[in-house]
């Protein structure tokens, strides 16, 4: 296990709008199609800069996708911009039929992942990694921190096919090292080592999965902590060591626990490894508005809820 993380938590302002941008100056069959929301999806200084490049389709996600499949059959690398809401529920039937059915090449991606919106349910995308996780020939990512954004937009720019992945704006913190850190469509990467418990995070969560392994080993409990980022293809071979070396799993995840990252994790050990697995997440319900910091604590998704599954995981493994 290579030491990945910064001893001192950076923040970094737009790391998407700058890794872009940098993509586009590197590659001239990059595209960027946006949906009337380009300065919230941070998409506009790409437009400053490569002007014939850029394409405004107005709040119409549906013909946002045509117009990408129609570019991706021409050569182009397109990259389609809303808030993860629009470009999978809205757009779900021209995603399935347009770009997963026929391969097409096209990189999606949804601004505003889970419980990060103040706006309410109709902005919060909860069962985004769901909906796409479930079509075939989609790749489904969900980054956790500035470096791995800047890592992720060329790699799924090098691959050639679907992918769908969320994107955090803004303030985003910088958790791994740009210098030793290494993102890999489909690799699952080992931050911490423990024979207890595993826990099992994607995006965002992974500062709160951080806290938990703390405050785990300050009460003698040792947890291995996985740090996931591709929902889909599932680096399984991450997940037999697991079952192998800790018996009992928490995933962590900033999205409903049915559809995305718990149920990929479940779906994996019971018909390989099968032990106790408890999921944090939000649990078969709409978020009401709010802060992160209200939204998250009210819906359980805070360090100290990732403590009581792990305990309530670690009594199954013993007691089963």
């Amino acid at each position: 296990m290579k030491d990945v993380l910064l001893e001192n938590i950076e923040e970094v302002f737009s790391p998407y709008r700058k890794a872009l941008v940098a993509l586009g100056e590197e590659n001239d069959k990059v595209v960027v199609l946006g949906a009337d929301l380009g300065n919230s999806c941070e998409i506009d200084l790409f437009k400053e800069r490569f002007r014939e490049r850029f394409f405004n389709v107005g709040s119409a996600e549906q013909n946002e996708i045509g117009c990408a499949v129609g570019l991706a059959f021409e050569g182009f690398i397109p990259f389609v911009h809303s808030f993860g809401v629009f470009i999978t529920r809205r757009a779900y039937e021209q995603v399935c039929v347009q770009v997963a059915m026929h391969k097409a090449n096209v990189k999606l991606v949804g601004v505003l992942p889970g419980l990060v919106s103040r706006l309410g349910p109709t902005h919060q995308a909860i069962e985004d990694l769901s909906l796409m996780k479930t079509l075939p020939n989609m790749v489904v990512i969900d980054p956790a921190d500035a470096t791995e954004i800047e890592q992720v937009v060329p790699k799924i720019a090098e691959y050639d096919g679907p992918v769908y992945s969320r994107m955090q704006r803004r303030e985003v913190r910088r958790f791994f090292s740009p210098q030793k850190y290494s993102f890999e469509i489909g690799r699952a990467v080992f931050l911490k080592e423990g024979e207890d418990i595993a826990l099992v995070s994607t995006g965002l969560m992974l500062e709160h999965a951080l806290q938990a392994h703390a405050m785990l080993e300050q009460e003698g409990i040792r947890a291995t902590l996985l740090h996931m980022p591709t929902i889909k293809p599932l680096d399984e071979s991450a997940l037999r060591f697991c079952a192998k070396e800790c018996g009992a799993f928490v995933t962590v995840e900033n999205h409903l626990t049915t559809g995305g990252l718990g149920s990929s994790v479940a779906d994996f050990l019971t018909q390989n490894t099968p032990c106790p697995l408890e999921k944090v997440g939000l649990h078969d319900t709409f978020a009401v508005p709010g802060t992160p910091e209200y939204l998250f604590e009210r819906y359980h998704l805070t360090a100290p809820h990732i403590i009581e599954k792990a305990k309530k995981a670690l009594a199954r493994k013993n007691h089963g």
